[in-house]
């Protein structure tokens, strides 16, 4: 094991223990990360479930870790960031085995999940079961803190959440019966249903991130682009609701759109070289999905030199300086890319 590698388990497991011997009381004004959602945020909870999804192979996770952790990056993925900026250690993933105290937060996500059931189904842990897994989460620390504490962790943490893209990589018209309207109102029905059983557990802060042009990183499917269209106007209307709604109820939500095209209009500004081709991968612009060594061949694709020159690390997923700028606007981006409130007013809320 690294010492990198032994450094970060042992921050993981001594910080994560602190709050819960001999019953101490949480320390003031501690708030906790939650994070659900798609391979955007999965930092390796598909390493233990059965499917082809993960990332745990070179060269996958090396910029960072040194190591694949199972995250779809060379490195740190948008929620280890805003772990960092909010003083957190890095969150680990529910299903981890050594994963047993939840003071800090957890991460549920999975990549290939998606808002709908049959979205990746028997591959990835939908939205779904992932809020089943925080609501265990919810009563492991009532077990633990007792009821007053564990309500005050819950009210005081912040829930990140991403879903939605693989529902609408996987809409095909011509087996699919409900309009692209009447699709995008399930998937956004789904969300509210999560977002609505989290508050009714305590959560009371949300960071949601909006999807990007779908149409634009999977070219041929340029109904993506109508579907991500429609999700992020849906998105916003009934956050908005929500808003009203729900009594102290509040949100982050981001316009990666605009990020995106930011970063397309000015590269060389934000420190990218390259933002067609992928750093991993095979193919025109490296744009097949075949990064990685999964049948232990680490040589039988073509891998960059440096990712921090490249926005996209394989033919989907972005590197880590892309995520840390997503990162950054998300915590303190001003309310045109990240509103009404950014992550950094909800943690210190």
């Amino acid at each position: 094991m690294s010492s990198l590698r032994f450094c970060v388990t042992a921050l993981l497991v001594c910080a994560s223990s602190v709050y819960l011997v001999g019953g101490r009381s949480l320390p003031k004004n501690h708030v906790a990360l939650f994070i659900l959602g798609d391979s955007m945020f999965d930092a390796g909870n598909n390493n233990y479930i059965e499917t082809t999804f993960r990332a745990n192979y070179c060269p996958y996770g090396e910029t960072f870790f040194k190591y694949a952790t199972g995250r779809f990056s060379d490195g740190r993925l948008i929620p280890d960031f805003i772990a960092e900026y909010a003083n957190l250690p890095l969150i680990p993933p529910y299903l981890q085995p050594d994963n047993h105290q939840f003071t800090y937060g957890v991460n549920f996500a999975s990549a290939g999940a998606g808002a709908l059931a049959e979205t990746g189904q028997g591959m990835a842990i939908d939205l779904r079961t992932q809020s089943s897994h925080f609501k265990n989460v919810e009563k492991l620390l009532r077990q633990k803190l007792g009821d007053a504490e564990a309500k005050i962790l819950l009210s005081q943490a912040v829930y990140l959440i991403t879903i939605g893209a693989n529902d609408y990589l996987n809409y095909n018209a011509k087996s699919i019966s409900e309009s692209k309207e009447e699709y995008v109102g399930m998937v956004i029905g789904n969300l509210t249903a999560a977002i609505k059983e989290i508050y009714e557990k305590g959560g009371r802060k949300f960071g949601i991130l909006a999807l990007g042009d779908l149409g634009a990183f999977f070219p041929p499917m340029n109904v993506a682009t109508i579907l991500s269209q429609l999700h992020n106007a849906e998105l916003s209307k009934v956050l908005k609701e929500l808003n009203i709604q729900l009594e102290g109820f509040r949100y982050a939500k981001q316009d990666i759109n605009l990020t995106a095209a930011e970063i397309l209009s000015n590269p060389e500004i934000h420190g990218f070289k390259e933002v067609a081709t992928a750093c991993c991968g095979s193919g025109f612009n490296r744009r097949n999905f075949d990064c990685g060594g999964k049948r232990g061949n680490c040589t039988a694709y073509e891998v960059c030199s440096d990712p921090s020159e490249y926005l996209f690390f394989d033919a989907y997923h972005l590197t880590e300086k892309a995520n840390k700028l997503i990162a950054e606007l998300l915590w303190s981006g001003t309310p045109n890319i990240t509103g009404p409130y950014n992550l950094k007013a909800l943690f210190e809320a």
